[in-house]
C-alpha cells in the first residue's frame, strides 16, 4: 500500500525568513487599503466637520435631501433654512452637504 501514498519526511534546512515573506502580501494589501480608502475618507469627514462648524447666517447651502436654501438661523444642532419666501424649515447641521456660492439661491 506504500506505492499509493508517499511518506512525508521533514525537510532539513528550510528557509529561515519564510514566515516573514508569507506575511508581506498581507501587509502590502493593508497599506494599499489605508492610502486608497481609509485616509481619503478621514480627510473628507474632517472637511465636512469643519464646514458644518463654520456655518453662519446668510450662507446658501444644499442638504443631503437636495433642499437648496439660505441659512436664517443657526443653533447648536439645527439650522433654519429659507427655501422659499416665507417658507422656513429646520434641518440638522450634519444634513448640510455643501455650501453654494453666493447668488445661487
Amino acid at each position: 500500500m506504500d506505492f499509493l501514498i508517499s511518506d512525508a519526511f521533514a525537510q532539513a534546512g528550510g528557509e529561515a525568513g519564510g514566515s516573514l515573506f508569507s506575511l508581506l502580501p498581507l501587509v502590502v494589501i493593508f497599506v494599499l487599503f489605508y492610502f486608497l480608502l481609509i485616509r481619503p475618507q478621514q480627510k473628507r469627514a474632517k472637511q465636512h466637520k469643519e464646514m458644518v462648524a463654520a456655518l453662519s447666517k446668510g450662507e446658501e447651502v444644499v442638504t443631503n435631501g437636495g433642499l437648496l436654501g439660505k441659512v436664517t438661523d443657526v443653533d447648536d444642532n439645527f439650522i433654519s433654512l429659507e427655501i422659499s419666501s416665507g417658507l422656513t424649515v429646520k434641518v440638522q447641521r450634519q444634513a448640510v452637504s455643501q455650501v453654494m456660492p453666493k447668488g445661487t439661491y
